[in-house]
């Protein structure tokens, strides 16, 4: 084989080991979904305390960002503070693939076994951390299989709030064009309202009530027992 066709061999066998490279590489965090702290020599610190709860970095680092804010109890819960006592897992899912009925939630809190699990809608993994966050902190709540209004309204509320306390530490999380974030500006403004009427859950509440998903749900379940 003459020189030229050998140094055309190997041209053509490192250009198809760099396809495949490129092909299996994971996908890019989309720009400025994490705050500037979260540096990838950061991230890489913190990771060894959240691997457990799945594979996605932007999870490692939407819990990291619950420190600090009334998310506390629901990242210890992720964490295996819970009725497992093991680690929530968590993932981005098609939640029409476990039931069509699921196809616009934004997330479900899921038990299987004696396993907990959460699942965010595969449409938000372009979301802010910070929003991604208080999404968390609402679905740490639901812990069996069991659901009520009173049970939806103390997550909705909290979740408001774990997004008020998420903006005043970091600002930038605040991407008004991003679907998960108008969800949080529209809980937030809710929780505002009702504080304003001195009662923070009254206007969550009504919003729980009017929910068509939450239409066969009972008004109470173990340990949410008043609305």
């Amino acid at each position: 084989m003459s020189l030229k066709k050998i140094i055309l061999s190997i041209a053509v066998i490192l250009l198809t080991v760099q396809s495949n490279s490129f092909a299996k590489s994971p996908d890019l965090t989309v720009p400025n979904q994490y705050p500037a702290k979260y540096t990838p020599e950061y991230i890489k610190q913190i990771t060894p305390n959240y691997k457990d709860i799945g594979k996605d970095e932007v999870f490692y680092v939407a819990l990291d960002m619950l420190k600090d804010t009334e998310g506390m109890f629901s990242r210890n819960a992720i964490l295996g503070n819970n009725l497992s006592q093991k680690p929530m897992k968590i993932e981005f899912r098609d939640l029409s693939k476990i039931n069509s009925d699921y196809a616009t939630f934004d997330a479900l809190g899921w038990k299987k076994g004696k396993n907990l699990y959460i699942y965010i809608n595969q449409k938000h993994k372009d979301a802010p951390a910070g929003a991604l966050a208080a999404l968390l902190s609402h679905e740490a709540l639901h812990q069996d299989e069991f659901n009520s209004l009173a049970e939806e309204t103390y997550a909705w509320t909290m979740e408001a709030v774990v997004w008020d306390d998420i903006l005043k530490i970091y600002p930038e999380a605040n991407k008004e064009s991003n679907a998960l974030v108008k969800r949080e500006n529209t809980l937030k403004k809710l929780l505002e309202k009702g504080r304003q009427a001195g009662k923070p859950s009254q206007y969550i509440k009504k919003a729980v009530m009017q929910n068509e998903g939450y239409k066969n749900l009972p008004s109470y379940s173990p340990g949410f027992d008043r609305l």
